[in-house]
C-alpha cells in the first residue's frame, strides 16, 4: 500500500509551484498562458503581486488588467491600429482572460497580448500604444 500522506509531484508540477511562488521576473521571456495555467492549477484565478522587469511577455493571450497593475516604460505592442490590442468587456464578468492584479511591469515588451479592463484603463492604454507606422524617436 502506498503512503498517501506525502504528495508526489512530477517535474512539471514542481516547476509550476515554483513559478507560482515567484514574485519577481527579470530579463526573461514569460509565456503568459503557461504562467496563467500554473496559477489556475494552484487555485489562483488571477496572477497577483508580481514584478516583471525588462521581460518579454508573450501570448497569445488577453490580459485583464485589474486593480493595482501598472506599466512603466513598456512597449505594449505594435500595430497599425491600436484598437486591435484592446478589448472592451461586454458583461459584468470576464471569461477566457488572464487576470493580473497588483502586478508591476517595468520596461517590458508585450508580444501577441491583448488587453481588457475598465474604460479608463483602455483609454490610457490606447494613448500609450504606438501605431506600427509611427516613427520612433531617436535615442539620445
Amino acid at each position: 500500500m502506498t503512503d498517501k500522506t506525502q504528495a508526489t509531484f512530477t517535474p512539471d508540477e514542481a516547476y509550476g509551484r515554483e513559478l507560482v511562488a515567484r514574485t519577481t521576473f527579470e530579463t526573461e521571456a514569460v509565456w503568459l498562458p503557461l504562467l496563467a495555467v500554473h496559477h489556475w492549477n494552484a487555485g489562483e484565478m488571477a496572477i497577483r503581486d508580481k514584478t516583471f522587469t525588462d521581460c518579454v511577455i508573450e501570448g497569445p493571450a488577453v490580459m485583464a488588467v485589474m486593480t493595482g497593475t501598472t506599466f512603466d516604460s513598456c512597449d505594449m505592442g505594435t500595430t497599425s491600429d491600436t484598437n486591435n490590442l484592446l478589448y472592451k468587456p461586454m458583461g459584468k464578468k470576464l471569461a477566457g482572460v488572464v487576470g493580473m492584479a497588483g502586478c508591476t511591469f517595468v520596461r517590458c515588451r508585450f508580444v501577441q497580448v491583448g488587453f481588457t479592463g475598465s474604460d479608463d484603463l483602455l483609454d490610457d492604454l490606447r494613448a500609450g500604444i504606438r501605431p506600427a507606422s509611427a516613427p520612433t524617436e531617436p535615442s539620445a
